[in-house]
């Protein structure tokens, strides 16, 4: 993780230079803003003080935003000149003595006080920390049996580094708060993970910090360092391609404006918040409607609630290999800095983020998220005419966009997500894939000796990358043009033409449904042809039509698990690629409150199974975007971005094409003046 060492900086409009934001006081503009360092600070201190001489050993699991109610943030917003916002509150889950407690924090007081506290008595446990991963890492080192097992394989215990993996469930009556520690080798190379140590597992119980059982059932050859770095310091001549260079000019100054955690841009307000568990959180997205002269809401809160990753090798070294990256490890706890101009363009700003500690203390992620103007050469909308006589026409408006990004970099992956904003009324979110694959050592160095599942692709000599699964599942709270709303599934159906003396056969139509309950929104996505559309049933356009925004799906991938199969209980949320719930402020984090060794018992699946009314109520969204990754060579040593993504685009919310009166930006002259 990024150390905490980054001060506050103005924010300047200044061309072709970066910029950094951060929030330094306790004060806040906005009842979604995230905690600030000082909360933080009141936070530990009122916690530690209602454990009296016990608070010292508390340790701090989760620190985070306890949501208002949405209808006291939007009466709040509703007249913000004269009314207070909500309550601050943060939420809390520490351990102590072998113990979970959830703790509700007061901050609105002068002195901030426990309003809540319980013990948690249920399955799974919290969020790991990254000060107990690293303390459970190191212990090996002073274990007899883990130092002859290295020594035994002739190798240097100075070039061994070690990584925890989650264990997972898979029918345990009791459970333990233990993870797996492996080792890796770095002699030669700083991509450890291609040179996996295998056969030696080392179990860690992180309550007592100590290692509870160890393993050494086989060794093979760990592969060589040779091709693995990816650092350009360390790469030989020749190099290429060669990439010309482009700058992003913007003379007139920097197009949206940030103030606190609010962004203003074109015909778009939102809200950008951050969170240890689910990372980057968009809030109060909506969109300047110039025909009626006022915002209209889209979007009440969305983020990424969890990523499921599942491995397919089954073998005893690998099987528990089942990672929730949210739940487990923190998407917003494995947040990175951006590096600017090469993570953001150079008209990027940037933002910084903050979680509490394992002992309470705000830690910083300088640069945790950025926020730029994406003008990539593409075309908003265009038309030439050339059916009228002695008359042609071309117009063509450009198209520019906002993108606020973030790097997550769990273990060996590093994903990137886009939140993209188009003045079309479109959001697009996207996520690229990249960084080192999860590899195993092998005794073959060719394809041709393998004559039994591996489990991967041989990408490398003696190594193995596993097939793998990733599944991103988004929580989409719409409110469209307000709340309540309904949602409609739109089937393309085709129909025989009845018509005679007409030489066409056939013709598709539409067929729409409302959904009244939870389970008739259930949708596992595939072949059958169908929009899905969030609308307002209690408003209309002109001609009559409910306005809406539809979710337009990338790429679809399902799990192929069985469903009975430990992993997929779990994971059942990613069953369907699409659920609707009644909004509920407790229902944020689709594999339940504690992840770690959960057993699938509070997760969206089971939520759903109350089978709430979801017609013309507050309702949000949960949409799975998924990824099948089978290994090749070119993703070795490093893998190259694989994206994929999905869009919310208007539907009948604006009467005609709300980019009909822009024009496009003025071209900028590159000036050679010093």
């Amino acid at each position: 993780m990024a150390s905490p060492h980054k001060v506050l900086l103005s924010l300047l409009s200044i061309t072709l230079f970066s910029f950094s934001v951060s929030p330094v006081s306790s004060q806040h503009e906005h009842p979604l803003d995230p905690l600030s360092p000082v909360e933080f600070s009141l936070i530990r201190d009122a916690v530690k003080r209602s454990y009296g001489a016990s608070g010292e050993n508390v340790t701090f699991q989760y620190v985070g935003l306890d949501e208002p109610d949405k209808s006291l943030v939007h009466s709040w917003m509703s007249s913000q000149a004269s009314k207070k916002p909500p309550p601050r509150r943060a939420s809390v889950v520490v351990r102590l003595h072998g113990q979970t407690h959830e703790l509700v924090v007061d901050l609105s007081s002068h002195q901030p006080s426990i309003v809540s506290k319980e013990v948690y008595h249920g399955h799974g446990f919290p969020m790991l920390t990254i000060e107990e991963q690293t303390d459970a890492i190191e212990l090996p080192r002073t274990h007899d049996e883990f130092i002859q097992s290295i020594k035994n394989r002739g190798l240097d215990m100075s070039s061994v580094v070690c990584s925890t993996f989650a264990v997972g469930w898979y029918g345990e009556l009791r459970s333990r708060r233990v993870v797996k520690v492996l080792a890796f080798y770095t002699n030669g190379t700083v991509n450890f993970y291609m040179r996996p140590i295998e056969g030696i597992v080392v179990v860690v119980d992180l309550d007592l910090m100590k290692i509870v059982k160890y393993h050494d059932r086989f060794a093979t050859t760990v592969p060589t360092a040779e091709d693995t770095e990816y650092r350009l310091e360390k790469q030989n001549p020749p190099f290429g391609p060669h990439l010309r260079g482009a700058a992003i000019v913007q003379p007139h100054g920097l197009g949206f404006d940030i103030k606190g955690h609010t962004i203003s841009w074109a015909n778009w307000k939102l809200h950008l918040g951050f969170d240890v568990r689910v990372g980057p959180i968009i809030s109060l997205a909506s969109i300047y409607d110039l025909e009626k002269d006022k915002y209209r809401q889209v979007l009440y809160r969305a983020y990424v609630s969890e990523v499921f990753v599942p491995y397919m090798d089954p073998t005893e070294e690998w099987y528990y290999k089942i990672y929730f990256d949210s739940g487990e490890y923190g998407f917003g706890l494995s947040a990175v800095s951006l590096q600017p101009r090469v993570d953001c363009p150079d008209n990027a700003v940037f933002v910084d983020g903050f979680f509490a500690g394992q002992n309470g203390s705000a830690v910083q992620i300088p640069n945790v998220t950025c926020v730029f103007e994406k003008y990539a050469g593409n075309i908003m909308w265009r038309h030439t005419e050339v059916g009228i006589p002695d008359v042609k026409i071309n117009e063509v408006r450009s198209d520019v966009s906002l993108v606020v990004r973030s790097v997550s970099t769990v273990g060996n992956y590093d994903y990137i997500l886009d939140w993209e904003f188009k003045p079309s009324g479109a959001i697009k979110f996207e996520v690229g894939l990249t960084g080192v694959l999860e590899v195993k050592a092998v005794n073959y160095t060719h394809a041709s000796q393998i004559k039994e599942d591996e489990y991967g692709t041989m990408v490398g000599a003696n190594t193995i990358a596993t097939h793998h699964d990733h599944f991103f599942t988004y929580h989409l709270d719409l409110d469209v043009d307000g709340a309540p709303n309904s949602f409609v599934k739109t089937n393309l159906i085709t129909k025989p033409v009845a018509e005679e003396g007409v030489p066409r056969k056939s013709y598709w139509t539409v067929s729409s449904k409302t959904a009244r309950t939870e389970s008739e929104a259930q949708l596992h996505l595939g072949l059958e042809p169908c929009d899905l559309i969030v609308v307002n049933p209690n408003k209309q356009t002109k001609v009559g039509n409910n306005v809406g925004y539809r979710l337009i799906p990338g790429p679809i991938a399902s799990p192929i698990l069985f469903r009975d199969d430990y992993p997929q209980i779990r994971a059942a949320f990613t069953n369907n690629n699409l659920w609707v719930t009644p909004y509920n402020k407790s229902e944020k984090w689709a594999s339940g409150r504690y992840v770690d060794q959960s057993r699938g018992d509070d997760t969206l699946a089971v939520w759903t199974k109350r089978n709430r009314k979801i017609e013309n109520e507050d309702i949000v969204l949960w949409y799975t975007l998924g990824f099948h990754h089978v290994p090749y060579q070119e993703d070795f040593p490093i893998m190259p971005t694989l994206s994929g993504g999905f869009e919310l685009r208007p539907t009948n919310f604006f009467n005609r094409n709300p980019m009909l009166k822009t024009k496009s930006p003025e071209p900028v002259i590159p000036s050679c003046k010093p």
